[in-house]
């Protein structure tokens, strides 16, 4: 017998983004304000920001990881989202949520990304 929940089977593990709501673009350029402070780019850019789940009462919830488990900036990051967030017009509250799952890794950057750093 599987252990695994045939509902999940399969499942990404990264839950898809409400790329259809207008306030998607926003919350975007939102997460592009805040930077990582040890790499100077921002966090959507770098790929940790996983997921931008907005329901239809405009509440936000991202879903977003940091580039290692013991970053030193683990306990503030999520709040600095949220401050960025949540004062745009239209959002009525802001959930930010911390996952180790799936890793970050570098190939979760965008191009520019990659391109600023050098890796390109």
């Amino acid at each position: 017998m599987s252990e695994h929940d045939p509902q999940l089977e399969g499942a990404p593990l990264i839950k898809p983004s409400s790329t259809d709501h207008p306030l998607y673009d926003s919350v975007v350029e939102a997460c592009r304000s805040v930077y990582d402070p040890e790499i100077p780019v921002n966090i959507f850019d770098l790929g940790l920001v996983y997921t931008i789940d907005i329901n239809p009462e405009n509440e936000v919830r991202v879903i977003m990881t940091l580039t290692a488990p013991g970053c030193p900036v683990a306990g503030e990051m999520p709040g600095w989202v949220a401050d960025a967030v949540e004062p745009l017009a239209g959002v009525k509250q802001v959930d930010v949520e911390l996952t180790w799952e799936p890793p970050w890794g570098m190939d979760m950057m965008s191009d520019e990304a990659r391109l600023e750093l050098g890796f390109m």
